[in-house]
């Protein structure tokens, strides 16, 4: 088992499927790896024409066409303490193995984020959140390089932007993360537990707490059981993860759904009086089951979020499944569902 993206053999250097977790995306023009941000902005300085950074690869789609431009690929990590509280970690830093960090070191914050796979750095670009914990919640601060500016400076949490999954930084490369600090309460308790799913499997009441590392296991346990933990030798993880956001909709909507469903379907109201619906429930009840296969590519046998590569699947397979995904539910509830990846096509 591994957390981290594959390794790419030499004869396929430059085929940038070997650096994604969906095993899928063409050639690069330049490919050039690096050991740390500053090199990386050094890279990105003197680059010609569009580019790309890569560290675990999990979060994005790349096309069968490649990239026709530099794909920075940034190794190297680092996790630095400033104090009682605050956290530096480098971009590169693969996220699983800080999250373990936090565990030995009682630092209590993002561990129910474990198990995520890629890169720190790609962590606030996304706002990475899951089992009721998001990163927004414990990011003191974002070190960003702005390439119009040529200019290295530390954004405040205000200025990110953050909301549901998206930052300021998301689809935007004017912007490079090179290293996050995090606020973590010196603890060796989780977070007030705010997902119903983990406070059954830890056998508490939501709002309670538990220890970091029976946190961790918990969301461990949960995530392979869903196929989202990477593991080489099972396809379903052969994924970017959840595939599409779950969709935020007005309660006029939720009540539309529910009437066409004859039931409620899962949701959570948001602090703007909105609602959030399940992507994965809207999938299912739109008639795809766990395992629907389209030649090469197919839904998880274990979570129909995720989208999966079976083995020799193409990026067009991959994006003909996720239109007729988002189409069908659309067409059976009035929901558009949007891709949670970036998409480098």
């Amino acid at each position: 088992m591994t957390h981290a993206s594959p390794t790419p053999h030499a004869a396929d250097r430059n085929l940038l499927g070997a650096y994604t977790t969906l095993r899928l995306g063409g050639p690069a023009r330049d490919l050039v790896e690096v050991a740390s941000s500053e090199e990386a902005v050094e890279v990105l300085r003197a680059a010609q024409g569009p580019t790309l950074v890569l560290a675990g690869g999990s979060n994005v789609v790349i096309g069968d066409e490649g990239f026709d431009g530099t794909v920075v690929v940034l190794r190297g990590g680092g996790v630095e303490e400033r104090g009682d509280r605050t956290v530096r970690v480098q971009a590169g830093q693969v996220w699983d193995d800080f999250v373990a960090w936090t565990v030995a070191h009682e630092r209590s914050g993002v561990e129910c984020l474990s198990g995520i796979p890629g890169s720190v750095g790609a962590t606030p670009i996304q706002n990475v959140g899951a089992y009721g914990q998001e990163v927004a919640q414990t990011i003191e601060s974002v070190r960003v390089w702005d390439r119009e500016k040529d200019e290295i400076r530390d954004w405040t949490p205000v200025e990110c932007g953050f909301a549901y999954r998206q930052s300021a930084f998301k689809n935007n490369d004017r912007y490079f993360v090179m290293s996050v600090d995090f606020a973590l309460e010196p603890s060796a308790l989780s977070q007030p537990v705010a997902y119903a799913e983990l406070a059954k499997r830890l056998a508490v009441a939501i709002g309670d707490r538990a220890p970091l590392a029976e946190a961790r296991a918990a969301v461990l346990e949960l995530r392979r059981g869903k196929g989202m933990v990477l593991d080489e030798a099972d396809h379903d993880t052969w994924s970017a993860g959840s595939f599409f956001t779950n969709p935020i909709v007005g309660p006029h909507v939720l009540h539309d759904i529910a009437a066409r469903a004859g039931g409620e379907p899962p949701h959570w109201k948001t602090d703007d009086g909105q609602v959030k619906l399940s992507a994965a429930w809207l999938i299912g009840a739109a008639g795809f089951e766990k395992g629907h296969r389209r030649g090469n590519v197919g839904l998880s046998t274990k979570h129909t979020l995720a989208l999966t590569n079976r083995g020799g699947a193409t990026t067009a397979e991959l994006l003909a499944l996720a239109a007729e995904v988002a189409d069908a539910v659309d067409a059976k509830f009035g929901v558009r569902l949007h891709p949670e990846p970036v998409m480098a096509l």
